[in-house]
């Protein structure tokens, strides 16, 4: 059955038009606009097989005149049945047309032509395809044909890169002789090939190339599709190629990271381990360790974090990248590293110092003060000084939630060790609620501290029921204190983790809390930082861990 949709005349005219002009693209001029147009043509190719598959062959031909043409020229295009699935779709298409059952000698004509272009293009596939006008020629070099070919290639490779990195003569660097046309027409001839391993030289050379030119010389087409084929996994490059690539082209840097956090979101992960791979898979960590690359990467999970309304999901994702890039930085040659304020330049600096501290830096001990200088020094910044906008505090609240894993230590801290309280919890009272309008953030932290004098009370019970813990519960079922809701979540989290008799009502009361404020994706991710950090820091407290595994076991499949 024919669908409604159908291929826009103007189209079939646009690109016949285009096709007869390229001929079998034997001139340089039609070799650079076949090569400009390809991911183009490629895409409606597979716009035609998609309407043509759900079509009678006849009534095809009948409906699009021009199909015949534009397909038989196109086969006979090197450059166009070399580019990436081209070939494949134009085979789909001509099946298509193929008339299963001809009633008349036009249709057994056409099934013929139909064939002898299938041949063609299956032969066109392989090196032998020529080979009784050159095997003469090749035998006497002592090749065989794909022998013969697969040189070639390596040769005009090699003879391309040597050509752009530049002889050293007497240590004199040719590389300014090659002509910026000269680069840019390369760039665009690479198109057709780029998912060819033996072209990956070349394709890193371009990408580091610098001809001294004020504006860039690489055709945006050839990085786009490098970078596409990057982020597909069709070719491997060396990680300065790639970072090369993103500095040279924003929009491919922006593409890498919109690409990095759909495929974090859009896919079910069990742990930060598996997380922490994907992240550092794509290499945005270790290009973030350009300041430039880092800030416009900072921007998007910006963006991100406020389209999302700042989702655990997207905010962890956040926390572990941050944590990755300081791995990267800290791996960095020093000779090439940026001074880390480079990074954060807007910002008071003390703070930034103290939450770039990792926290196995640190001996345990040390962790409550070292939060405490952290919140005192926030406090100030936040409370006595002349914040304007929403914005700067935005920034400043920003800062400190991609540090987040303070964060969680904090809450930990409260419970597990000798503290002072109100700045702890008051470090945690400006992560859930930044903005202190009508004195929020104020009643919010007398609210938080009453639960948690209660939690401590109880804290080394080694039985409790849930009754014991109703009244943290009423506190954050109340719906208009949302703030609230997230801070005791966490404090109560973190309280059956740890304490002595919570794990015997851990399950129970998180399903009972989880039903009631809908805050499955919280607490999930929450207990998933918390197994990723008692992992990493070497704390062998079976119970908890065991507890950790089931809790996340039962929540990762209701949420």
């Amino acid at each position: 059955m024919a669908q409604d949709t159908t291929m826009p005349k103007l189209d079939f005219e646009y690109w016949l038009d285009k096709a007869m002009k390229w001929g079998q693209a034997t001139t340089l001029e039609s070799q650079k606009d076949v090569c400009l147009h390809l991911p183009q043509l490629q895409e409606f190719l597979h716009q035609v097989y998609e309407t043509l598959k759900h079509m009678d062959s006849i009534v095809a031909i009948q409906q699009f005149p021009l199909i015949g043409q534009l397909l038989g020229r196109l086969c006979w295009n090197p450059f166009v049945i070399g580019y990436d699935e081209s070939q494949k779709t134009l085979m789909w298409c001509l099946c298509c047309l193929y008339s299963s059952e001809p009633q008349n000698p036009v249709e057994l004509k056409a099934n013929s032509w139909i064939r002898s272009l299938l041949c063609h293009l299956l032969s066109s596939s392989k090196w032998e395809s020529n080979e009784a006008e050159t095997s003469t020629f090749i035998s006497t070099l002592g090749y065989t044909s794909a022998d013969y070919y697969y040189h070639l290639v390596k040769n005009m490779v090699f003879s391309l890169v040597a050509e752009l990195r530049g002889n050293q003569f007497n240590g004199l660097n040719v590389q300014g002789r090659v002509s910026g046309s000269r680069v840019n027409a390369v760039s665009i001839f690479c198109l057709p090939l780029i998912t060819l391993p033996d072209l990956t030289p070349l394709l890193e050379t371009l990408l580091l190339y610098q001809g001294g030119a004020s504006k860039e010389i690489l055709s945006s087409q050839f990085l786009e599709a490098v970078n596409d084929a990057f982020l597909k996994k069709k070719i491997t490059l060396p990680e300065s190629a790639v970072f090369s690539l993103w500095l040279r082209h924003l929009p491919s840097l922006e593409k890498a990271t919109l690409h990095l956090l759909d495929q974090l979101v859009s896919i079910q992960l069990n742990s930060l381990e598996e997380v922490a791979c994907v992240i550092k898979d794509s290499l945005l960590p270790q290009a973030a360790s350009h300041p430039a690359i880092f800030r416009i990467v900072n921007e998007i999970f910006k963006n991100a974090l406020l389209e999302t309304a700042g989702t655990p999901e997207v905010m962890t994702i956040i926390q572990v990248f941050t944590q990755l890039f300081l791995q990267a930085h800290q791996n960095e040659n020093k000779q090439h590293k940026f001074p880390l304020k480079s990074y954060f330049p807007y910002h008071h600096q003390p703070l930034v110092t103290a939450l770039l501290r990792r926290p196995f830096e640190l001996p345990t001990t040390h962790w409550p003060q070292h939060l405490k200088h952290i919140s005192d020094m926030l406090r100030e910044l936040v409370e006595d000084t002349n914040i304007t906008s929403h914005a700067e505090l935005f920034e400043i609240w920003f800062l400190v939630a991609r540090f987040g894993e303070w964060l969680d230590i904090a809450a930990e801290q409260l419970l597990k060790a000798v503290v002072e309280p109100d700045a702890l919890l008051w470090l945690l009272a400006f992560y859930y609620c930044p903005q202190n309008e009508n004195q929020q953030r104020t009643q919010m932290m007398v609210e938080a501290q009453a639960v948690y004098n209660h939690l401590m009370m109880l804290f080394s019970c080694t039985v409790l029921s849930v009754k014991d813990l109703e009244a943290a519960v009423h506190s954050i079922t109340d719906i208009e204190k949302c703030c609230n809701q997230h801070l005791i979540t966490h404090l109560l989290t973190n309280f059956l983790l740890f304490s002595s008799g919570g794990h015997m009502i851990a399950q129970e009361f998180i399903y009972y809390i989880t039903e009631a404020t809908d805050t499955s994706k919280e607490v999930c991710s929450l207990l998933t930082r918390t197994a990723y950090r008692i992992k990493h820091s070497g704390e062998e407290n079976q119970r908890t861990v065991k507890l950790l595994n089931e809790l996340l076991q039962k929540l990762t499949v209701k949420v």
